[in-house]
């Protein structure tokens, strides 16, 4: 069984930062992803806007209060406090003197800073619309070199590996409980990876709904093996739904960026009316629930299936500049966004929840921890404030990766010939299956637990997706793995622990909205 110090799974902006980090600290570390190259698929490269900086006459507690506006009132204090402070600083020294991310800059050579909703200030770094990106591939390439870490590419994880669970000796199920590492699905070979500490950064979930922003490796994974291995997940009902998703029947819900209202984007119906003036004193610029509720409802009083984002009356030539992605890609569905407005939808965009952890990334299973979009810090409560999301990926992987270099001291690497070895079954996974089961999760999701809820709606969820996990699960048991299967096995689990969390809470706020 492979062994070594740190295990991560998932190398987006969290899970690299969180490699670095370690790696410099002198631990071993092996880095899983499901992509065949360790940049391209995370939620991470898909980020478009920005990551938050430090704007002109901006402060620690004016970010911090902009954080809390946005997150409904239960963001916890302590993670705002530690973000605000910490976070810009580690965006020059590690992402701008350490990594080189070409941020965008002005015509006298200072970095563009520009707003987006709910900021009190410009405050946004950037690298036109490839943010993410950017970012994403200045991490990798500081990993790619560095002789502490390996790198397991296309390799998916399938489950945690407990001692009450996965120990050889029954009388281990007594003691306290620890993750040991996990099984890793590599080449057709399932492998029991053993760790002094496993760090879990495999990113959202986005994939569970009908419409989203995310790419098609965010099913909830990492929050799925926690919620398995008996690790706290809260806040799970506050997923944040993005406004301006492209709409197109043809077409991926391809992310419009918050960007794009910040630099002057308006918001129109079919008659080129704008209407967020009717909803918030912000306008175009409020808070993202408020904003993707306000698309909802002039959608169901209008009957039509879209609104539209309006960028006509900007510079075309700053516009192809400044979005030359989205530009590119809307030109390919036939819109030109420097001549006509885009179509545009909601669609799911960010979990404000996930696996419950400290400002050190510790979960409440011993040798766990978690990072990013995977993890619930409370620094988001019930709604995400823009470009925040990559500011706090970097920042708890930093800071866990740290704190593990220190608490791990001397402590040993448990003992590889305790753990149970993986059982191989062979019965072979129809995808057409696997294909429908997704299908109605996300129909599921979207209709009885999307934008708008009501406890009906909700209960309906829970009894279709309670028959497709016992259809799923049994299946699992005896079937040959591989990442599809997995990743429906994890997109039914996560599905079913986000209905629940929604349903459990009564009380209308921030992303969560319901109403009976």
């Amino acid at each position: 069984m492979p062994t070594t110090d740190l295990l991560i799974i998932g190398a987006g902006a969290a899970g690299a930062a969180c490699a670095l980090r370690a790696a410099d600290d002198g631990l071993n570390v092996t880095v899983v992803t499901n992509s065949p190259k360790a940049d391209e698929r995370s939620n991470t490269s898909w980020a478009q806007g920005g990551i938050v900086y430090r704007g002109v006459n901006d402060s620690p507690e004016l970010l911090g209060q902009d954080i809390r506006g946005a997150g409904g009132g239960i963001s916890l204090p302590e993670a705002v406090a530690h973000l605000a402070e910490n976070g810009p600083p580690l965006v020059k020294s590690l992402l701008i003197d350490r990594c080189k991310v070409p941020f965008d800059r002005d015509a006298s050579g200072e970095l563009h800073l520009t707003e987006e909703a709910a900021h009190s200030c410009p405050r946004i770094v950037h690298v036109k619309d490839t943010t993410g990106r950017a970012i994403a591939e200045g991490l990798v390439a500081e990993l790619r070199n560095h002789p502490r870490v390996k790198v397991l590419r296309g390799a998916t994880a399938v489950d945690l590996i407990t001692r009450g669970y996965h120990s050889r000796n029954p009388i281990d199920i007594y003691k306290r409980d620890r993750c040991l590492g996990a099984y890793v699905l590599e080449e057709g070979r399932v492998e029991a990876y053993v760790a002094r500490e496993t760090v879990l950064a495999t990113g959202g979930l986005g994939q569970i709904f009908l419409h989203t922003t995310n790419p098609p490796l965010a099913r909830g994974d990492g929050l799925a093996m926690a919620y398995r291995a008996g690790a706290r997940v809260v806040n799970l009902e506050y997923v944040q739904f993005h406004p301006t998703a492209f709409y197109h029947e043809l077409a991926p819900r391809f992310l419009l960026s918050e960007a794009m209202r910040g630099e002057g984007a308006r918001l129109v119906n079919a008659n080129g009316e704008p209407f967020m003036h009717k909803y918030s004193e912000l306008g175009d610029l409020a808070p993202r629930d408020v904003v993707a509720r306000a698309i909802h409802e002039e959608m169901l009083h209008s009957g039509t299936p879209c609104m539209y984002l309006d960028l006509t009356h900007l510079d075309a030539a700053f516009v192809r500049d400044r979005f030359p992605t989205i530009h590119r890609f809307c030109a390919t569905w036939g819109v030109d966004i420097c001549a006509e407005p885009i179509p545009v939808v909601p669609a799911a965009h960010y979990s404000c929840g996930g696996v419950c952890v400290d400002l050190m990334g510790h979960t409440n299973l011993a040798g766990l921890r978690a990072v990013g979009e995977a993890s619930c810090t409370g620094l988001h409560g019930a709604n995400r404030l823009a470009s925040t999301s990559l500011l706090e990926a970097i920042v708890w992987g930093w800071s866990a990766a740290g704190s593990a270099a220190a608490e791990l001291g001397e402590n040993p690497i448990p003992n590889e010939s305790a753990v149970e070895p993986w059982k191989i079954e062979n019965e072979i996974a129809d995808p057409a299956l696997i294909q429908q089961d997704w299908l109605v999760i996300r129909q599921t999701m979207w209709n009885y637990v999307g934008l708008v809820r009501t406890t009906k709606r909700m209960n309906r969820a829970l009894h279709i997706l309670r028959d497709l996990q016992f259809e799923v699960e049994s299946f699992y048991r005896r079937a040959r793995l591989d990442d599809s299967l997995l990743g429906l096995r994890n997109g039914v689990q996560t599905a079913l622990a986000v209905t629940h969390a929604a349903l459990r809470n009564r009380v209308s706020r921030g992303t969560h909205y319901r109403v009976s």
